[in-house]
C-alpha cells in the first residue's frame, strides 16, 4: 500500500472530509500510475476519486469497535519514531 495514505478510522476527531479525499486521490494516483491525469483521462479520474471518497465516507460510518478512539497527535508521533528507526538502519 502506499505509505502516504493514512489509516483513518477510530479517531478523536474523526477523518475529515479533507482527509478523506486527499486519501482517496492518493489511491486512484497509484493505481492510475500518474499524478495529473491527461485531459482526456480528467473526468474518468475525478469520478474514480469521488466515488472512492464517497465508498471510504460509507465505511468509516459503518465501521464498529469496542476500542477507545486513537489520539492523532501520539499516533503521529509513533509514526515518526517508526519513520526515525527505519531510516536510522538504512543508513548504518
Amino acid at each position: 500500500m502506499c505509505r502516504n495514505i493514512k489509516p483513518l478510522f477510530n479517531f478523536e476527531p474523526p477523518a475529515t472530509r479533507d482527509e478523506i479525499h486527499d486519501a482517496a486521490l492518493q489511491f486512484v494516483r497509484k493505481v492510475s500510475g500518474s499524478t495529473r491525469p491527461s485531459r482526456r483521462n480528467e473526468a474518468a479520474f475525478d469520478r474514480a476519486v469521488m466515488a472512492i471518497t464517497a465508498s471510504v465516507h460509507e465505511l468509516l460510518d459503518a465501521m464498529e469497535t469496542a476500542q477507545p478512539p486513537k489520539n492523532r497527535e501520539e499516533e503521529a508521533e509513533k509514526a515518526r519514531a517508526r519513520s526515525t528507526a527505519r531510516f536510522a538502519r538504512a543508513e548504518a
